[in-house]
């Protein structure tokens, strides 16, 4: 059945709204059924002008609003890792987004992920399918595709890595398609080809107007990525290399302090590889989470990820993660990337009764010996006291500190160890942490590995990255449930990917459904 969607303003100091017909991307019915608005725009009046293509590829960009990307999304990274956890009174949450007991193969928080991600490839599909005909400049053609493509490798990362084997859809459908699964390997390669083409017609950099739109080094680092999760560290040295000493070099650095990546004053800046854009929209009036015309805006995870008597609190951080930053400064302060990635009772050196939580202390919200801990890079306490359905906080998809460690492991993972170091220890100098040279010489390929994992702890908790990662180096499993007892319910050859939407696979039989489901 065909749906009509009104797209939303999506980066900020662009504003659009644009009605495009979207195909039902897996499913069908029948055409009779079909009552179409003749006010509609449809695809067959648009895609005429170069105004038609902009507002087309700002649609794609306007999907990380919607809540099973902006929401749920990072539920599935952060929580579902041994960093993360769920102590909701939603056993839903619980059960199915952190303690591996899917029993719901239509979970409605999981569809909408799903769903969310098969909406953005759809929009970067019209694009790329219609724009090549439009009569306007071939560079801002060709950067428009290069922007279609990268997005969509983005949304393919993101099903191939939750949920392997995934239909690859590369045209607009129309009613009646059933696609098959495709293997994971297709989808990585497609991601690959998609990333590719994008890093060799996106720009170095943009104008203000243009804030978060992808850029060439968005493309390289997500491709790199890509490469690395399918343990292709070789091939992923060839981006890095760009990001690190090429070009890249003299667009990125890292922020000399470390909180200044999470606060909504200093966003997009020379640490920002990508980073989807949220913002206040001072026509809402009402605080729900409703995808209407000119509505949603922001992103509703910090109301979900707030402490308690704050947000939801549907999702927090383990406790463990507090104690990776055990090393002290050059000059025996504490590493100040704790206190910017959590709120706890500690988040104030001195203590509850000193830590600041939305305006009262740990203590009176507390008290002295509760133990519980939540993320906090992406929340609002530095501008206000409470949480709501619209932070304008954008999320940091990728930041510069990132791809140094990714180049990193690259380097220690094709035999080049010391020359991997360089790398880490600009890193921890921006911590304020000795470097690792210093503190620790001489690391063979094993050790180097193991000191990764703590540094991107210490770096990227909280950021989407730790499921991942975790998968990346064949840490997923029961041996981890010391530090996460979720993981003691976890399966292995069945827990690593989530289940096939069950509605899908009853209306498209072509789909395979995962392994043990």
């Amino acid at each position: 059945m065909a749906t009509y969607l009104v797209l939303k303003p999506i980066m900020k100091h662009t504003f659009i709204s644009l009605a495009i017909v979207a195909v039902g991307l897996l499913t069908g019915c029948d055409r009779s059924l079909d009552i179409v608005n003749p006010n509609q725009v449809t695809t067959q009046s648009f895609w005429k002008t170069a105004d038609d293509a902009l507002a087309g590829v700002n649609a794609i960009y306007s999907t990380t609003h919607r809540g099973g990307i902006s929401r749920w999304m990072p539920f599935y990274y952060i929580i579902r890792s041994d960093e993360g956890r769920s102590q909701s009174p939603a056993t839903d949450i619980v059960n199915n987004m952190d303690q591996f007991l899917v029993t719901d193969y239509n979970y409605g928080n999981a569809y909408s992920v799903w769903n969310d991600n098969y909406i953005g490839i759809n929009r970067a599909n019209q694009v790329i399918e219609n724009v090549p005909n439009i009569q306007m400049d071939a560079t801002l053609r060709n950067r428009y595709l290069g922007e279609a493509k990268f997005m969509r490798a983005m949304f393919y990362y993101h099903l191939v890595t939750l949920w392997g084997n995934v239909p690859l859809v590369l045209q607009t459908p129309v009613v009646g398609d059933k696609p098959n699964s495709a293997t994971i390997a297709q989808v990585w390669a497609q991601i690959e080809k998609d990333l590719t083409e994008a890093a060799a017609v996106l720009p170095t950099t943009y104008g203000s107007a243009d804030l978060g739109r992808a850029t060439k080094g968005a493309a390289y680092a997500l491709l790199a990525r890509a490469q690395m999760q399918q343990r292709k560290y070789t091939e992923a040295l060839t981006p890095l290399q760009w990001l690190v000493e090429g070009e890249g070099k003299s667009v990125y650095a890292l922020m000399p302090n470390y909180r200044d990546n999470f606060l909504i004053t200093t966003e997009n800046n020379k640490e920002s590889v990508f980073e989807w854009q949220f913002q206040m929209n001072p026509s809402e009036n009402t605080d729900d989470d409703t995808e209407t015309p000119n509505q949603n805006y922001g992103s509703s995870l910090a109301q979900f990820f707030g402490p308690s008597g704050i947000g939801w609190s549907d999702g927090e951080a383990q406790r463990w993660p507090t104690r990776e930053f055990y090393e002290k400064t050059t000059t025996g302060a504490r590493d100040p990337r704790l206190e910017a990635s959590f709120l706890f009772d500690s988040t104030d050196v001195r203590g509850p009764d000193f830590t600041m939580i939305y305006g009262q202390t740990f203590t009176q919200r507390y008290g002295r010996d509760n133990k519980r801990v939540w993320f906090r890079k992406f929340q609002n306490d530095h501008w206000k006291n409470e949480e709501g359905y619209r932070s304008p906080n954008n999320w940091r998809y990728i930041r510069y500190a990132d791809v140094l460690l990714m180049y990193a492991e690259a380097l220690n993972a094709t035999g080049k160890t010391t020359q991997a170091y360089t790398y880490v220890d600009q890193v921890r100098q921006r911590a304020g942490l000795p470097t690792l040279t210093v503190a620790k010489p001489g690391l063979n390929q094993d050790q180097f590995l193991a000191q990764l994992k703590h540094e991107r702890v210490t770096e990227l908790s909280g950021e989407g990255t730790r499921w991942n990662d975790l998968a990346r180096w064949g840490d997923l499993g029961t041996q981890i449930a010391n530090r996460d007892p979720a993981f003691s319910t976890f399966v292995k050859g069945k827990s690593e990917l989530l289940p096939i939407p069950q509605l899908d696979r009853d209306l498209n039989p072509n789909l395979v459904q995962n392994p043990n489901y």
